[in-house]
């Protein structure tokens, strides 16, 4: 199958170069900024389109990766081909009926997985949420899937978008919590070297067992005299304190649920 990859930024460039490697020849490459889309296909072996009506009939599969609020209008310029391709978006959030209203073969192939361009990483080991509109389609996207990744599932939308909220607090909730305690530290004229053995641990444990019984901290206690002095330490940043306070409320809550009050 012939690719045409719409878009060219850290999701587009990371499968890109997985479909190049499992055997899918990417053809064309579109951005909306040209010449992300030349950086890109000049990386990849591929032809840039300054127009999305400029793709092939050739083309098998068309795989729109961009932000989600642009995912409709660009779904609805993909200009019919010799037989129906298949259309598909990467959104975690984005429900495939965007998709339906204007392609016949249509799926989603979110990868679970936060990319960045110039960061290296085993594509294989990126689970697959896939999702298409029937049979045939799906037949193709999981072929397509499979050789990509070696954890591929079936999710529908609603548990897809689930599943994206879900990822948003483990990745980037958390790696805004780094960021706050990066500044923290930097107060102390020490750095975030001092706290990644810290960082290390946790994720670690979060690996080997359920985070609800790995949690540790003043809140998981009910520390009362610890976390009104870390409030007070923070009183001169109001949103930050706030912020903490809401956190450590959900976090006591949560361990006053009779079940895990032994744990």
């Amino acid at each position: 199958m012939k690719v045409a990859i719409l878009g060219a930024g850290n999701v587009a460039t990371h499968l890109a170069k997985a479909l190049i490697k499992a055997g899918y020849p990417v053809k064309q490459v579109w951005s909306r900024h040209h010449q992300n889309a030349v950086d890109l296909a000049l990386q990849i072996g591929a032809n840039s389109i300054q127009e999305i009506a400029d793709l092939s009939k050739q083309i098998d599969v068309v795989i729109i990766a961009v932000k989600d609020d642009a995912i409709e209008s660009i779904a609805a310029k993909v200009p019919p081909s010799n037989q129906p391709r298949l259309v598909l978006h990467t959104s975690g959030s984005t429900n495939i009926s965007v998709l339906e209203k204007h392609n016949q073969n249509c799926g989603v192939l979110y990868p679970l997985q936060t990319f960045s361009k110039h960061a290296d990483l085993d594509f294989s080991n990126v689970p697959l949420l896939v999702e298409a509109n029937h049979q045939q389609a799906e037949e193709q996207l999981m072929l397509l899937a499979k050789k990509l990744s070696k954890t591929v599932e079936k999710v529908n939308s609603e548990n897809r978008m689930r599943i994206h909220v879900s990822a948003v607090f483990a990745c980037n909730f958390t790696n805004h919590f780094y960021a706050i305690a990066e500044k923290l530290i930097a107060e102390t004229n020490l750095d975030l070297d001092l706290i990644r053995p810290l960082i290390l641990e946790t994720a670690q444990k979060a690996m080997l067992n359920s985070p609800q019984i790995a949690q540790t901290g003043p809140a998981r206690r009910n520390d009362e005299l610890t976390i009104n002095k870390h409030l007070d330490l923070l009183k001169n940043n109001p949103p930050l304190q706030n912020l903490y306070a809401i956190v450590s409320q959900d976090i006591v809550k949560m361990y006053q649920t009779p079940h895990l009050s032994h744990k």
